[in-house]
């Protein structure tokens, strides 16, 4: 009863219904971790589940950590939790020898140098993009169950026909001849993981037995990102039985391109009339300003969710408001996000709870610069693995050697004196760069020693396994530096800070979707984006790439949100003078003479009426007459910052300087 007391009332029956099918509707920051994992320990402390009988899937190896993390805090080790793939390989490594006697096959981490040779056994001439669609699409035939000649007739179906240029029949082709290199290669890649389990519980019952004998009670997190293959093997897993909790959001589901489907959660209920459903919709993450924005990015219409959305009720109390900021160009952006980013940890906001968000990951490079120039430690989320790092491996085994040695009772002190050995100090270096990396690589592993010991006063022992277990899983303990990170590498994750760049048509939602229902995944991104934030949330773009023509709008997405009345902030006179004279030296000489003419003209028009030189046209304007040199008023009128009203005081003039 007292650990159930630590749950909101919709937690608790979560945590409270042990049996039987239960689909859980949980929106972002609204505990859905916390309410599955009290239900596991629930479970297990009231004797009805054995540990070793519980299978927990999610869809990172960082959130399984996680999960395996809380338990632990609660009292429970044993449970298995982990991803469908690692689920998936142990007990293919287990039973391999008895079901197929060979040796286990090589696991391929990356298709692309066998999509290659697969693409160059029928003459097809990839570049490196074409590449990484082309194994894209594999892996969607793959999860989705379709076979080689099946290929052609469902991806039209589907309206993925001519993917990386690429018509559906050669794709077809190039699957099965991917399938041939790959099978006289010895290797699987991880879609074949799922693949061959499947098969394996369809063709040996007697190891389906086994393993359901094993796993008796099933729980599924991010259950919106299921594809039909992982379904199909949670379906062999249960075989007759129902004892399955799902979790999931369907205003989080971003992952269609890799064949996802929300369907099977909105679908649960019919397919188990008799489960139990919980919503859970208290906020707890996110302040009353960031849920705000959140709900009405979900809302198709005034106060009208989009179908199957939670609409989220904060508890958190109000805080600072949400900020929009619109700059001249993207080195503005970059360079004003790093200046907010320098005022927020002057303020005492923690670097590592300070994260940068974007659509695409080129567009990283500007804002790594900016905060190298501010002087600002960062992490790109998506680069080099933590526990692949040469000083955290040499860590790792130093902690190994001390944890026999070491004072038990005072891990911490034990765990700083083995690292101050490997470069760590109580205090950061003052110079950036490799050496404030590693630095900053081992106090992570100092905090982490830290947080273990006042949770549940881990031993040297017990820091270790957890080191262990993360390196394992790939589950990195937090750095001290700003995050950088795709908004769909921030999935699961939260900081007190979060800005959204870069919100414009063509980035967000990106120029490649097309369809109604890859808008709407677009806008579910930016939601994702949004509930990412605990109190600070600064959304921005640039109206142009260089501060020229400001050619950009904001996202669509925003319309109903954006304040109407900002205005994109000027950019400093240096950096404007700085953009006009580049914009000038890409112009060929008549187009250069043109623009000084104009020049010219309006500083004596500015002169003899007594204002600013700019309210007569804008540099901007006045280059891109130079650029266009229009021959008549209609051509004139189509540039930008020639309206109704300039066209007929200024329109005579103009033309007669072009042509003279």
């Amino acid at each position: 009863m007292a650990l159930l007391d630590a749950l909101d009332p919709d937690q608790r029956e979560v945590a409270e219904h042990l049996s039987g099918p239960l689909c859980v509707l949980a929106g972002a920051g609204t505990g859905k971790t916390r309410a599955i994992t009290y239900r596991i320990a629930n479970g297990v402390l009231r004797g009805i589940y054995r540990p070793t009988n519980v299978l927990a899937v999610t869809f990172t190896a960082r959130a399984a950590g996680e999960m395996r993390s809380r338990l632990r805090d609660l009292g429970v080790s044993g449970v298995q939790a982990r991803t469908f793939h690692s689920a998936a390989l142990r007990q293919l490594r287990f039973f391999w020898e008895r079901a197929i006697g060979a040796g286990f096959p090589r696991i391929v981490e990356h298709k692309a140098g066998l999509v290659a040779e697969a693409a160059g056994r029928l003459g097809l001439g990839t570049d490196r993009a074409q590449l990484r669609d082309l194994a894209v699409e594999i892996e969607w035939s793959k999860v989705q169950l379709v076979a080689p000649e099946n290929y052609q007739r469902r991806a039209i179906a589907a309206g993925r026909a001519d993917v990386a240029g690429v018509d559906a029949a050669t794709i077809s082709s190039l699957i099965a001849a991917y399938e041939d290199v790959k099978t006289e290669r010895g290797a699987m890649d991880f879609e074949d993981v799922l693949l061959v389990l499947v098969g394996l519980l369809v063709d040996k019952p007697d190891i389906a037995t086994e393993i359901r004998r094993q796993y008796r009670h099933f729980v599924v997190d991010e259950y919106q990102d299921v594809s039909p293959l992982q379904q199909r093997l949670l379906d062999l897993w249960l075989g007759d039985r129902d004892d399955l909790c799902v979790v999931g959001d369907v205003s989080q589901t971003i992952y269609s391109f890799t064949g996802a489907s929300p369907a099977f959660l909105t679908g649960f209920t019919d397919r188990y009339p008799h489960a139990r459903r919980v919503e859970l919709n208290r906020d707890y993450r996110s302040t009353p300003q960031v849920v705000d924005v959140a709900n009405r990015l979900l809302e198709i219409a005034p106060d009208r969710m989009a179908p199957g959305a939670v609409r989220l009720v904060a508890q958190r109390p109000s805080s600072v408001p949400v900020q929009y900021h619109a700059y001249p160009s993207d080195d503005a952006e970059a360079s004003g996000v790093a200046e907010q980013v320098a005022a927020l940890i002057e303020e005492g906001v923690a670097r590592s709870e300070i994260a940068i968000l974007y659509r695409t990951n080129a567009q990283s490079q500007a804002f790594e610069s900016a905060l190298t120039a501010a002087g600002i430690a960062y992490q790109v989320r998506g680069g080099e693995r933590f526990f692949q790092r040469a000083e955290v491996r040499r860590a790792l085994v130093m902690l190994r050697g001390a944890r026999n040695q070491g004072d038990q009772n005072d891990m911490p002190r034990a765990v700083r004196d083995v690292l101050s050995q490997t470069g760590w100090a109580p205090v950061a270096p003052s110079q950036a760069g490799a050496m404030r990396e590693r630095w900053d690589a081992m106090n992570a592993l100092v905090v982490l020693a830290d947080e273990l010991h006042a949770r549940r006063g881990a031993t040297l022992e017990e820091y270790v396994s957890e080191l262990e277990d993360r390196a394992a899983n790939q589950h990195a303990p937090t750095l001290e530096g700003v995050t950088l990170a795709s908004m769909h590498a921030a999935k699961g994750l939260e900081w007190d800070a979060v800005f959204l760049v870069g919100l414009r048509e063509g980035l967000l939602p990106i120029s490649m979707a097309e369809t109604p229902e890859e808008i709407e995944e677009e806008r579910r991104l930016l939601y994702v984006g949004v509930t990412r934030a605990r109190e600070h949330l600064r959304l921005s773009y640039s109206t142009s790439r260089s501060g020229g023509r400001s050619a950009r709008s904001r996202t669509r997405f925003l319309a109903r949100i954006w304040p109407e009345e900002e205005a994109p902030e000027r950019a400093p006179r240096a950096e404007r003078q700085a953009s006009t004279r580049h914009a000038l030296e890409a112009m060929d000489p008549d187009a250069q003479a043109c623009f000084e003419a104009l020049r010219e003209w309006r500083a004596d028009l500015a002169r003899e009426s007594g204002r600013p030189a700019y309210t007569v046209l804008h540099d901007a304007t006045l280059l891109a007459i130079a650029q266009a040199q229009p021959r008549n008023l209609r051509q004139l009128s189509l540039l930008r910052g020639v309206g109704a009203t300039k066209l007929e005081r200024y329109g005579g003039d103009i033309l007669r300087i072009i042509g003279s």
